[in-house]
């Protein structure tokens, strides 16, 4: 009885949104509507403002396989014609393959509903359970999030603003967007030892914390928001049913979040229980959470450890040639500290770190001798990514390089927190990545 109460309510939902006026676009032309017919179609959905047409072809469909994504808008697009029993085979079809897709299951009910040709009683729409109530308003979260992502597709050639540099040796970078509930997939098109092409390869759907983003303590059920990196990977087999198809573990808390004194582990990117496609927007108890098909998209791919992930509550999307601009200010700096380390200018070096720096729990005064230890003219810095963070409390900079304090000597691959300081970029954390 739940499901039937809820079933008609998602035509009831979308028209009365459908009445609003809200260009949610952030990059992407709006898709351009048909031409309207004298009489409207039966069926011409909108949400937000947003009326439904061809999604931008951004993601890359897996061989062989239809995303479920794909196929809902699919059916938003015929039911946008007037073609209700077509849709109402295609709902059939998804509901089919993917029984454990909740939002497909409720399209399916809800077309099915429309056909008897009933109608609409909103006094209906309450239900007597507040699990279903919430599970529905849930389900409509989902739908309006994801026909929102119709024209929120990244404009081509452009990229997160806080990509400020990367080696030609990335292979990719995740951005995720938590208030759109979207992973974006960036991967380097370009062949080796040719300058880097990072493009936009997947825009998936996701779900963060149950209690929403800017994780503090241990158990808030909060996403954390920051620059991460994957430092392993753990499969299926090793996992109990709650992870999925794969689990990707983050380094939280990194040390931008020890020096704010948030608590906490255990975040990762992963997928789904089998009994669900995908979860609610607000759902996790703090991790990213994919589809099976997504997790198991991303989690083969060569070189995935070590991959940066940025968390943002909005990403900002800029022409990838202002890119090198936005960094300017910074390398200069960055290029300043390596001067000093070479030429042995320790009251200068000195001058590059910051009071609060830290590592291992000790401060500066513990690690200046290692620190001068290391100023040696031999330095070579190699492989070198930027990577920006900004929020109202600080802005950080993530630096991972390769370096070689000697000819001959191991490579090792280092990590640095640079954080803005009285106007003055100020080193608080440095050690082995």
């Amino acid at each position: 009885m739940a499901w039937g109460a809820l079933a008609v309510a998602l035509i009831a939902t979308a028209a009365w949104l459908g009445t609003r006026n809200v260009d949610g676009r952030m990059g992407a032309e709006l898709p351009p509507a048909k031409t309207v017919a004298a009489k409207p179609p039966p069926w011409n959905l909108a949400v937000d403002g947003i009326v439904v047409g061809s999604k931008p072809a951004v993601v890359q469909q897996r061989k062989g396989f239809q995303d479920a994504e794909e196929r809902v808008i699919e059916i938003y697009q015929t039911l946008r014609d007037g073609r209700r029993a077509q849709a109402l085979t295609l709902a059939e079809s998804l509901a089919t393959d993917l029984p454990n897709f909740q939002l497909g299951r409720l399209l399916y009910a809800d077309l099915l509903s429309v056909s008897t040709n009933q109608p609409i009683d909103l006094k209906s729409l309450t239900s007597a359970s507040s699990d279903a109530s919430s599970n529905f308003k849930s389900l409509i979260e989902e739908s309006r999030l994801r026909l929102k992502a119709l024209t929120e597709v990244p404009a081509p050639g452009t990229l997160p603003d806080n990509l400020l540099t990367l080696p030609d040796s990335t292979r990719h970078v995740i951005a995720v967007d938590t208030s759109r509930s979207r992973l974006y997939w960036l991967i380097n098109q370009a062949k080796p030892g040719k300058p880097l092409d990072l493009v936009l390869q997947k825009d998936l759907y996701i779900s963060v914390g149950r209690n929403g983003v800017e994780k503090q303590i241990e158990g808030d059920g909060r996403t954390p928001l920051g620059v991460y990196t994957i430092t392993s990977k753990l499969n299926d087999e090793a996992l109990p049913d709650l992870y999925g198809r794969g689990a990707l573990p983050l380094n939280y808390p990194n040390a931008l979040d020890i020096l704010r004194g948030k608590t906490g582990s255990g975040i990762w990117l992963h997928g789904t229980p089998s009994e669900q496609y995908v979860r609610a927007p607000l759902a996790s108890d703090g991790c990213v959470v994919l589809s099976n098909p997504d997790i198991a998209s991303i989690f083969g791919e060569p070189g995935i450890v070590g991959t940066s992930v940025v968390i943002s509550p909005e990403l900002n999307w800029v022409k990838r040639d202002a890119i090198p601009d936005l960094g300017a200010t910074f390398r200069a700096r960055f290029d300043e500290w390596l001067a000093n380390r070479r030429g042995g200018d320790l009251a200068k070096l000195r001058d590059t770190y910051s009071d609060d720096f830290f590592r291992k729990g000790k401060k500066l005064a513990h690690w200046w001798p290692t620190i001068k230890g290391e100023a040696v003219s031999t330095i070579k810095i190699s492989d070198l990514s930027m990577v920006k963070w900004a929020d109202q409390k600080d802005e950080v900079v993530v630096v991972n390089f390769a370096e070689q304090l000697k000819p001959r000597a191991r490579v090792a691959r280092k990590r640095q927190y640079w954080r803005l300081e009285q106007g003055e970029w100020k080193i608080f954390y440095e050690g082995n990545a």
